[in-house]
This record gives C-alpha cells, sequence and structure tokens, in this order.
C-alpha cells in the first residue's frame, strides 16, 4: 500500500516565535487604536472648550454610522456571495484532492484554503469600503437632512431642485460602491472556476457537473449587470451638468435620443440580468450568460448610431432652431439661480454731468468710496506697524463702525505673531510654548483716509493701541486666534507671556479668557501630550498648573 503524503508537509511546532509575532501584532494595533481613541477626545475638549461639543459627536457619530453601515454590508455582500459560489463550486469535491506525482499520492487542501481567504479578502474590502465611504459622509447626512422639496423643478425630468443637491449624490456614491463589489465579486467567480476547472482536471470525477460551476459565474453576472443598470439609470440625470460650446446642460440630442436611449440600455441591462438569474435556477449554460449581455449591446448599438445620425444631419443643419428650446431653459435656469428672474427693468437716463450723482443727497455713499487698495495698504503696514519682525499682518478686511456719529467703513489689520520668525536664538520650547502666545493690536483706517505725505490715516495703531477717535478703544487687544495661528500653545502658567515691545523692556501678561482646553491633572495632560506629540516637555513642566489651558 503506498505512503500518502500530505502537501504542503506539515510545518514543525513553532509555537514561541508564532506567540512572538501575535503579541508583537496586538501591541501594534493597540498603540495605534490607543492614538485614535486618544486624538479624538482631545478632538472632543476642543469642540466642547467651543460650546459646539454637540456638533462634533453628531458629526462624529454620522462618520461612524456611515462606515459601520457600509462595512457590514460590504462584508456581507461579499462572505454572502463567496459562500453562494462555494456551494456552486466546491460540492462535489473534498476539502483534499489528491493527485499522483512519481507514483505517490499528494493531498492538495484546495477547499480550505479558499475558505480562508475568502474570509479575510472579504474583511479587508469591507473595512476599506467603509473607510473611502466614511470620508462622504456629508454628502450621506444632507440627504439624509435634505430638506423639503421646492417648487422649482427641471424642465427635462421635472425633478426638484433638492433632488440634484442632496439625493443625486448619494445615489452616485452608492451606485459606485455597488459597481466596485460586483467587479470584484465578478473577478473572484472567474477566480474559483478556474481554480475548480484545474481541480477537476488534476483529478476527474464522473459524479461533477462542468455545468455547474457556470451557475456561481451567473450570480456575479446578475449582480454586475443590475449594478450597472442603476449607474446607467443615474448617468442620464447627469447631462444637466454637461458643458456644451455655447450653453450648459441638456442638448436637443440629448433629449431626444441618449436620455431615452440610456433608459433602454438600462432596461436592457435589468433583462440581461433576469436571463442571468435563470441560468442560475436552471441548468448553467455558456451560452445563457452570452445572451444576458445582448440586449443592453443591442440598444447601446442602435443608441450610438442614432445619436450620430440625429446630431450630424438633424441638429448641425438646423442648430439654432433645434437648441433654441434648451438655449431657452439654459436662460431661464440661470436667471432663477442669480434671482435675476425678480428683477424689474425701467429706463434709466443716462447722463453724465456731476449732478447725476446727487452729491447733496449721497453723501454717506461719496465718503465712504474705497481708495486704497487693500495690498498697498498691507505692505504698508508691514513697513510702518509691524514694529517688529515677528509680527504680520496676514490679511486687511473691510467693516463700518460708527466714528463721530456717523457710519464709516474702514480698513482693519489684525497684528499677528509669527513664531516661525522668531530668532533662531529664541526657538526653544519655553518661548515658543509658553511665553511667545499671542499677537497684538489691529490697525484701523478709513478706506480713502490719507495723509499728506501719502501713507493711510489711521485711527487705531501702534503698541499699545492708539486711537484718535474718543468713543473708538480697545480693551483687550491680545490676539490668542488667528489666520497665521497654526501651533498650539500653553497659558495661564507660571511663566509670564509676552505681550508687547516696550523700547528696551517688554510688557507681560497673563491669559484672562476662557478659551482652550484646560489642561488638568497629570493625566490628561499626558493624554493631550501624546496627542500633540509633547511627551518629553509638556507632562513634566513645572511651570504648567492644573489651570493652565
Amino acid at each position: 500500500m503506498p505512503e500518502t503524503i500530505n502537501w504542503p508537509p506539515t510545518p514543525p511546532p513553532r509555537r514561541r516565535r508564532g506567540r512572538i509575532f501575535l503579541l508583537l501584532a496586538l501591541f501594534l494595533v493597540a498603540i495605534f487604536g490607543c492614538r485614535i481613541v486618544l486624538s479624538y477626545y482631545v478632538d472632543a475638549l476642543w469642540f466642547r472648550s467651543l460650546g459646539y461639543a454637540d456638533v462634533f459627536w453628531k458629526t462624529q457619530g454620522f462618520q461612524w454610522t456611515t462606515f459601520t453601515a457600509f462595512t457590514v454590508a460590504t462584508f456581507l455582500i461579499l462572505y454572502g456571495t463567496f459562500l453562494a459560489l462555494r456551494r456552486f463550486t466546491f460540492t462535489e469535491l473534498a476539502g483534499n484532492h489528491t493527485i499522483f506525482i512519481g507514483g505517490q499520492p499528494i493531498k492538495l487542501p484546495v477547499e480550505p484554503v479558499v475558505r480562508v481567504l475568502g474570509l479575510v479578502i472579504s474583511a479587508a474590502i469591507a473595512v476599506g469600503a467603509g473607510a473611502v465611504m466614511m470620508v462622504e459622509w456629508q454628502t450621506f447626512a444632507l440627504y439624509w437632512h435634505a430638506p423639503a422639496a421646492s417648487g422649482i423643478v427641471d424642465p427635462v425630468f421635472g425633478k426638484p431642485l433638492n433632488f440634484y443637491l442632496f439625493t443625486l449624490p448619494a445615489w452616485q456614491l452608492i451606485s459606485g460602491w455597488l459597481i466596485t463589489l460586483a467587479v470584484v465579486l465578478f473577478a473572484a467567480a472567474i477566480l474559483l472556476t478556474i481554480i475548480n476547472k484545474s481541480a477537476l482536471a488534476l483529478t476527474p470525477r464522473r459524479d461533477v457537473d462542468p455545468l455547474l460551476l457556470w451557475r456561481g459565474l451567473s450570480i456575479t453576472t446578475t449582480f454586475l449587470l443590475l449594478a450597472f443598470a442603476l449607474r446607467i439609470y443615474i448617468s442620464r440625470f447627469e447631462m444637466l451638468f454637461d458643458d456644451h460650446t455655447v450653453f450648459a446642460g441638456v442638448t436637443y440630442t440629448d433629449a431626444h435620443v441618449w436620455i431615452p436611449g440610456l433608459l433602454a440600455v438600462s432596461i436592457g441591462l435589468v433583462i440581461g440580468a433576469v436571463i442571468a438569474a435563470l441560468n442560475v435556477v436552471r441548468k448553467g449554460r455558456v451560452r445563457w450568460l452570452v445572451a444576458s449581455i445582448l440586449p443592453s449591446a443591442v440598444c447601446y448599438f442602435f443608441l450610438q448610431i442614432s445619436g450620430w445620425y440625429v446630431g450630424n444631419f438633424i441638429v448641425k443643419p438646423n442648430e439654432l432652431v433645434r437648441e433654441q428650446p434648451f438655449i431657452a431653459h439654459n436662460i431661464q435656469g440661470t436667471r432663477q439661480a442669480f434671482a435675476l428672474d425678480q428683477v424689474v427693468q425701467r429706463e434709466f437716463p443716462a447722463e453724465t454731468t456731476v449732478d447725476a450723482a446727487d452729491p447733496a443727497n449721497n453723501q454717506a455713499t461719496l465718503q465712504n468710496i474705497r481708495l486704497w487698495d487693500w495690498h498697498a495698504l498691507q505692505d504698508t503696514l508691514r513697513q510702518i506697524q509691524e514694529i517688529r519682525t515677528y509680527y504680520d499682518f496676514p490679511d486687511i478686511d473691510i467693516d463700518r463702525y460708527e466714528i463721530d456719529g456717523s457710519v464709516r467703513q474702514v480698513m482693519l489689520a489684525a497684528r499677528e505673531l509669527n513664531v516661525d520668525k522668531l530668532p533662531e536664538s529664541s526657538r526653544n520650547w519655553i518661548n515658543e510654548k509658553l511665553i511667545y502666545t499671542h499677537g497684538y493690536g489691529i490697525t484701523m483706517n478709513p478706506v480713502n483716509g490719507f495723509t499728506t505725505e501719502g501713507l493711510p490715516n489711521l485711527l487705531l495703531s501702534n503698541m499699545p493701541v492708539q486711537s484718535t477717535v474718543p468713543n473708538l478703544n480697545v480693551t483687550r487687544p491680545e490676539i490668542y486666534f488667528g489666520e497665521l495661528t497654526d501651533t498650539d500653545v500653553y497659558v495661564n502658567t507660571r511663566q509670564q507671556e509676552f505681550n508687547y515691545p516696550q523700547g528696551q523692556t517688554n510688557s507681560v501678561t497673563s491669559y484672562q479668557g476662557k478659551g482652550g482646553i484646560e489642561l488638568g491633572g497629570f493625566f490628561r495632560r499626558l493624554i493631550i501630550a501624546f496627542d500633540r506629540d509633547d511627551l518629553t516637555k509638556l507632562p513634566f513642566s513645572d511651570d504648567v498648573r492644573e489651570d493652565s489651558r
């Protein structure tokens, strides 16, 4: 009796090495997961300090609900289909297949390996799909909380505006997700069919029906055709966003050929899916799989021919006449979008004299005509009001204030601290985190005010802030949150904060606001330090107190 050889050979026991790898993997997962959890915890503290804790948790709830829903759905679809495929492909085949090489029987554990691979790959793809769809949580949130339909509908499909703003983007994501799953399952079915064909070739058995293998491929073909049918059906609505040479939207050819034609192709794909599904319950035949593609292929072929004929022989010779209704739709939609349809037209005399401006009755407008260009003003302020190299004016804003009893249009610039411009000798943890914590003061000037030297007529300027208007004062000029602020600092510490320069000395202060995250005890401080990559300094600093922020 010949000796049976197991293939692959059973490896020698390596329990110790396996435990080490397992512990290492668990340690890495714990570190990675802990980092994510702590990051969410710190973000929650930050949102709570701003009074928006509900916004944070609502956002996280939507993100993780989206992730969970698509992960579970993806896994159930993939692994459920895999189990169905295994039923058709492995029912008649044993778990271990024996082949003879050199007269020695060798066992190939095909079915157990495929089963484990199916489970692992399904889980991995499910997590990846969930993560991808999680990024698009805002689309699903807008769809879920979409407002009621307005009275305005598009003239082609008769759909309300909220369908295109909220429903259609969600449909596009879901259809793309379904097509991805369908392609993966179709590829898996082909792979399993090849594996079983190879196994049957190695161990031919008369009790195995080769046509049974095609039923698994029929399942995935059905799913694939239905997914493409949904995607093509949705693509009809996307034609409203197409740009053309003259206008945007649906054209004559689109309305009379492509939109009904794509609907016919979508119906053809559904019919093909029914044919493929019948091939599952009946005795599987290859020709039925080929036949399932024919309805949609024939429809698409005639659609291409019809589109070419209509575009070249009906539209182009009379393009203006054919496209006139659709150009009118485009103009009407544009007028509605910008509320131009609510504008009342009336004649206005084209007077070119000074009296046409009616200066006596329009002094408020004339005295607020902006003459300062914000680029030039920004360059000027950087020269005369930065005072120290580590200050900067990142932007100029325009606002209105009541000055001397009248509303004046003014230009404002915040003097922010740029830690990147600190001298290299001052670039250390204490200076960057505890001392140089904020910018100081603003400048304000009328939009059309100039001095005799051509400089802005500053109403607020210098450090400390000086005002040329009696009722215009800045009581707390410290700037802890600004456009240049992209690093974290610690305030309410034992270190006095740099406020502003005073000649050869410096004015110091302490934070008196309520913003920021309270550091609290050592444990919370350790968590924040871990999240902010500050483990070597923050937990062990004697300057940081429990009430520090």
